[in-house]
């Protein structure tokens, strides 16, 4: 294993699971717009895109026509509340944050990559008093681009102080898996987070069902890509 990589991370569906909050928060709004309301089983169809495709999402799912003025007042209830409740269900995927101090441990940098905006993302780990697991947090408005462009991973590695040749991503969508990918980078699905469909159907380099397992599957990616 590289003995100063840098483990990057997603943040909805990889490291925590925001979904009973983010989905409380869409149907506050949709209940108060007159809409019905949506089911947790949704989320995997609605999450990952971020807080404003969130809300797209959900308002088409039920079949709202609204113009950009009123998606724009939705959106605004929707954050306000979000914001207020970011952490009253969610939290760590089981394994999680061992698996974090492991690397720390070893010598790793730790990062968050994630399209959920900087400051949200940031609240949400320090409610969870995990933020300072981690040496950056690469929201989805901290640079001019964002997932699945590859210099958001790029540049989430160059703000931890991390180099991309030796670092590994975890996610859980496509979106995470296209992402490294397209920056060259080595990645790892977890299999419990939000896709609608299996993630192993988007070919990630390898596939985990609990925490428990990311320090031995990366050590051995490691050693595979050493030169």
């Amino acid at each position: 294993m590289h003995p100063t990589g840098t483990l990057v991370v997603d943040l909805d569906g990889t490291l925590v699971d925001t979904a009973p909050d983010l989905m409380a928060a869409l149907n506050m709004v949709l209940r108060k717009g007159g809409y019905p309301t949506l089911g947790m089983e949704e989320a995997n169809n609605m999450i990952g895109a971020g807080a404003r495709a969130l809300v797209e999402r959900g308002l088409a799912a039920v079949g709202a026509d609204l113009n950009v003025q009123e998606i724009d007042r939705i959106f605004d209830d929707f954050f306000s509340y979000y914001t207020d409740h970011i952490a009253d269900k969610g939290r760590p995927f089981p394994g999680a944050v061992a698996a974090i101090e492991q690397f720390r441990a070893a010598g790793w940098k730790t990062a968050v990559c994630t399209n959920k905006l900087e400051g949200l993302s940031r609240q949400l780990l320090s409610e969870l008093g995990i933020l300072n697991r981690f040496d950056a947090v690469g929201g989805g408005d901290s640079f001019s681009v964002k997932k699945p462009n590859p210099e958001h991973l790029w540049k989430t590695i160059a703000a931890a102080g991390g180099d991309a040749g030796s670092a590994v991503m975890v996610g859980d969508s496509e979106t995470d898996i296209a992402t490294a990918k397209a920056a060259g980078i080595p990645v790892v699905a977890v299999d419990f987070g939000y896709t609608p469909v299996p993630v192993e159907t988007f070919l990630p380099d390898r596939v985990i069902g609990h925490f428990d397992e990311l320090y031995g599957v990366v050590a051995e990616l490691s050693s595979n890509s050493a030169p």
